[in-house]
């Protein structure tokens, strides 16, 4: 009741306690045996690596809204939540807790390094789940999922069983991006391409008939070591005649023969290329064509290897300044030349990748790649924005096959069995016990595991049941709408558009809703090493879960970058103590016994009842453009449409308008507070999916019938109460009244002091609506009198405004002191004038401009425009006060 409500709002007090309501209802589980319409999102599943950071708190938040939203709308929604093993990341995390306590995985043994693993999943697990209920997420806990569930664990079996029968999953050995600090491959997309300020070394290869010699250009001098040929283009002239010939590798002595082969790029370096098979992904090409031997000089974790000769055991970056010191010693090394090239590098660990020779699984793409193109296309799934299209189709129509075995031991394991007897490969969705060949019970299993995106690709409905065929999957696939950022469409999106079509026959969702980065206010991407994150449950603490999703999704236009700053929250926490206050007013002067959700009918509005028509008029604007850019993903202008109308319209104008009538008896309080009641309630429904702690405990403080605002229906626009002509008579109304309060504003007008106000009315329907509603500009613009008068007899010394046709004017002697005032005006418009001569100086000074950074001299060019627009107004208001 009003006397409970405190007179300041306090998050702490309402969020976990009304979290913990819905949750005991069980609110969030859905009902497979329900008629109405399933609107279905799987969560992007957090990594255990960590806890959530901003980005995961605006990802859920949109999702929240989402699911909130169309369950008020009638849909029966299901939010799957859960997590991903991630892989790769969170043996990193446990392998550098090991080597803290001076451990490696290789001295423990696989069993106890996923015994670590595991305990480690399960205490980030908790700690991810709780951030996301202090959120507000309504996900249906009863389904939530981990990647490594046994259900899912049984999909991802099945899935490779599936494509390796269909001749899509193989094993072969290929250059591989390789992570020395992992230990393992990496997909292309796992490398992180960062330009670097290298090197490029001309290093001279005799001939092995004379004393002769060519001379090559490489960044990698360390890999010379596995060179097994030098290669030139045909066409080019200058080398033709060297095809053939052999020279001798310095430093190592294996002979090269010089082939011709058509990739050789005649531009890069001498037109003369060293060709290192085991070693780059350009080079194996060239050696499978040319049947070159593979010779590999560096161990898996980056070392150099016994094919390296003198420099086996050095790392390899050691190996390299080695290297180049032995060619310089020899006189081989004819130059060193600066060269930015970019590198790759793990995503993981930052670690600069090798490409490395090995022994991998990989899926062919292209077979899976062609629909999932064609369902974008079509339109069964729509990117929003659209723009994002083009980076998805671009990197479709070039995919490279998949490598998807992981040299590591947390994930899941690739189904796949050796026989030692008969060398005979098993692929099995389950453990065989003998070998289907030779019968043989000595099997062992490859030691690889796959790829996390491998499992993360079926979550969309590998979460709802499937291999099985739930009831679950028949409701609810496929899902409607997937939120997430840009930088996983290759890592996520489009796999798992290719898998649904592959293995569900349909598309896994329908709208991929794509938002941008959070970035600091500076637009530095935030990251622990810089020092510039923020840590959701800190704002939560400090602002509240509602505060900071509000502001999270009003400063986020769908898929541009946010930049953030903590005192951003504010927007969040104005807004909610603005709605607090407002509601408690209202509350504290209803009526006692007031049960408007009781009303047979609302009471009847008149032609009197401008403010009232007004306000319902609004509203079901609001409803309509709130409604609208939900549906079209435009968050952002959704919650801009209900804070508009819930500061401005209604506290700003309706409440303030309302307080003298809800203060008297009668038909016209009684009007006065339903009007109140009835657009309170309906904004809270609007507002809730997007504050819905606050909303809720408002909501529960006012009349209403039904045990949750959760439970409410959406507002739907009711054209009845659409009002065009009362929206325009309040329009002028509003902007007479803030012309005035300017005027006030600008002329130092005290608060206290009421003034008169002239008007010279465009026509006599203006002066009817002004004689009608002069009791709202007394009100609203503390007016005393309001008078009429003609263009001949114009107030002197006055304030002056237009409205269209309309002359306002505020007489202002008795209210300051003329003389005072011209005189301040005066030498504020003199200062005015001296600023922008120094700036217009410094403009017109070639040094300045030529030196300066062009955000420099832009900042001078505004500040010069800001300063004439002031002196502008100035100079208006010094012509007033001088009639």
């Amino acid at each position: 009741m009003a006397e409970q409500m405190a007179k300041q709002y306090d998050p702490s007090q309402v969020e976990s306690r009304w979290y913990r309501f819905w949750e005991d209802k069980k609110y969030f589980e859905a009902r497979v045996d329900s008629a109405n319409e399933s609107f279905t999102i799987v969560i992007p599943p957090p990594n255990v690596t960590g806890v959530l950071h901003m980005g995961h708190a605006l990802n859920n938040t949109i999702q929240d809204i989402l699911i909130r939203s169309k369950r008020m709308r009638g849909f029966e929604t299901l939010w799957v939540p859960g997590v991903d093993h991630a892989a790769i990341a969170t043996q990193n995390v446990v392998e550098k807790k090991l080597a803290e306590e001076g451990k490696n995985r290789h001295q423990i043994g696989r069993k106890a390094l996923l015994k670590e693993i595991w305990a480690w999943k399960e205490d980030r697990e908790k700690t991810i789940i709780t951030q996301l209920k202090r959120i507000g997420c309504a996900c249906d806990w009863s389904r939530y999922c981990f990647t490594m569930d046994e259900r899912l664990s049984r999909a991802v079996r099945k899935v490779f069983v599936k494509l390796y029968d269909k001749g899509l999953i193989y094993r072969g050995k290929y250059i591989i991006n390789w992570c020395p600090r992992c230990q393992t491959a990496l997909a292309d997309e796992e490398v992180n391409h960062l330009d670097t300020k290298g090197k490029l070394y001309h290093i001279r290869y005799p001939f092995t008939e004379n004393d002769g010699y060519i001379t090559v250009a490489t960044t990698r001098p360390e890999t010379m070591l596995g060179d097994t040929a030098v290669a030139v283009n045909p066409e080019d002239k200058r080398y033709k005649h060297l095809v053939g010939k052999t020279l001798r590798l310095p430093l190592i002595g294996r002979l090269l023969p010089i082939i011709a082969d058509r990739h050789v790029n005649p531009e890069f370096g001498t037109g003369l290329v060293k060709v290192t098979p085991a070693h780059d992904p350009y080079d194996f090409e060239i050696g499978t064509r040319h049947n070159l031997e593979q010779v590999q000089v560096m161990a898996g974790d980056g070392t150099m290897n016994e094919q390296a000769g003198a420099f086996k055991s050095l790392d390899r970056f050691e190996c390299r300044k080695q290297v180049v010191a032995e060619l310089e010693k020899q006189g081989l090394m004819e130059k060193i030349e600066s060269h930015d090239h970019s590198v790759g590098h793990c995503y993981r660990c930052d670690t600069m990748i090798e490409p490395y020779l090995s022994t991998q699984w990989f899926v062919k793409m292209k077979p899976l790649a062609e629909p999932a193109i064609e369902v974008v296309k079509d339109g069964r799934v729509i990117f929003h924005p659209a723009r994002w299209k083009k980076i998805y189709f671009d990197w479709l129509e070039n995919i490279h096959d998949w490598c998807i075995s992981r040299q590591i031991w947390f994930g899941h394991r690739i189904p796949v069995w050796y026989c030692d007897s008969c060398s005979e490969v098993i692929v099995a969705e389950q453990t065989p016990q003998l070998c289907r060949s030779c019968g043989s019970k000595n099997l062992r299993q490859d030691e690889d595991v796959l790829d996390t995106w491998f499992s993360s690709q079926l979550w969309p409905f590998s979460t709802l049941g499937w291999p099985e065929q739930t009831a679950d999957l028949a409701h609810f696939y496929p899902t409607s709408v997937l939120s997430t950022a840009p930088d996983i469409i290759f890592f996520w999106v489009a796999r798992m558009i290719m898998a649904g079509c592959e293995f569900m026959g349909d598309v896994p969702f329908r709208d991929v809703c794509l938002h941008g980065t959070v970035r600091d206010d500076t637009g530095r991407a935030m990251s622990k090493s810089r020092g510039n994150t923020i840590d959701p449950l800190e704002v939560i603490e400090e602002f509240g879960a509602d505060a900071m999703r509000f502001t999270l999704i009003s400063i986020t236009a769908t898929g541009t970058d946010v930049y953030l700053s903590r005192e951003k929250f504010h927007l969040g926490r104005n807004f909610a103590n603005k709605l607090w206050n407002a509601s408690r007013f209202m509350l504290m002067n209803f009526p006692d016994n007031f049960q408007p959700q009781k009303m047979s009918q609302p009471p009847a509005i008149g032609e009197d009842g401008l403010a009232e028509r007004w306000i319902l008029s609004r509203l079901q604007q609001t409803a309509k453009d709130t409604t609208a850019a939900l549906d079209s993903f435009r968050l952002n202008d959704s919650a801009g449409s209900i804070y508009k109308f819930i500061w401005h319209d209604f506290c700003d104008w309706y409440i303030e308008l309302s307080k003298d009538k809800l203060a008297s008896t009668g038909p016209e309080a009684e009007r006065t507070a339903w009007v109140l009641w009835y657009v309170l309630e309906a904004s809270l429904r609007l507002l809730h999916p997007f504050m819905p702690f606050i909303t809720e405990e408002i909501w529960q403080r006012l009349p209403h019938e039904g045990e949750s605002l959760f439970l409410r229906p959406w507002v739907e626009p009711d054209e009845s109460q659409t009002d065009r002509k009362a929206e325009k008579q309040m329009g002028f109304l509003q902007e007479l009244i803030i012309a005035v309060r300017t005027i006030r504003s600008e002329m130092n007008v005290p608060p206290a002091k009421k003034a008169t106000l002239a008007v010279i009315p465009a026509d006599e329907n203006v002066r009817g609506i002004i004689e009608r509603y002069a009791d709202f500009i007394r009100v609203l613009a503390r007016v005393e009198r309001i008078g009429f008068t003609n263009p001949e007899e114009k107030p002197t010394a006055s304030g002056v405004a237009v409205i269209g046709k309309t002359e306002l004017f505020v007489p202002l002697k008795g209210l300051i002191d003329l003389d005072r005032e011209r005189e301040k005006l005066r030498k504020e418009a003199e200062r005015l004038r001296k600023m922008v001569e120094g700036i217009e100086k410094k403009l017109a000074n070639e040094n300045f401009l030529s030196r300066a950074p062009a955000e420099v001299v832009e900042r001078e060019r505004q500040k010069k425009q800001s300063c004439l627009e002031t002196l502008d107004r100035v100079e208006s208001n010094m012509a007033q006060l001088s009639v």
